[in-house]
């Protein structure tokens, strides 16, 4: 599959990656990528309230990433920019399988 990297974008602090966030989904995993907004699109579980959905996004992605995850921007919006500590943008690429 050819990837367009436009969702990742390297820091000095690490990568940053784009999302697309799905609350209320049947389990948590990661789509495709969104070519149209430029986003990788994940599914979680939680629904959008209390912040919850955020939380499980963050835990969920941490694990698969295992690295620190920090949401930086988008805390209220499905389109949320998320800051990975310490991995460059072909670490990321290859621990998501794209």
């Amino acid at each position: 599959m050819r990837v367009s990297a436009k969702f990742l974008k390297e820091t000095k602090d690490g990568t940053l990656l784009l999302v697309y966030v799905q609350p209320n989904a049947k389990r948590n995993e990661i789509e495709e990528i969104d070519e149209w907004r430029g986003r990788l699109k994940v599914k979680v579980k939680a629904p959008p309230v209390g912040g919850k959905a955020n939380k499980e996004l963050v835990k969920f992605l941490s694990k698969v990433l295992g690295a620190d995850v920090e949401i930086v921007r988008g805390e209220t919006s499905r389109e949320k920019d998320l800051l990975i500590r310490g991995l460059k943008a072909e670490e990321v690429k290859k621990r998501l399988g794209i």
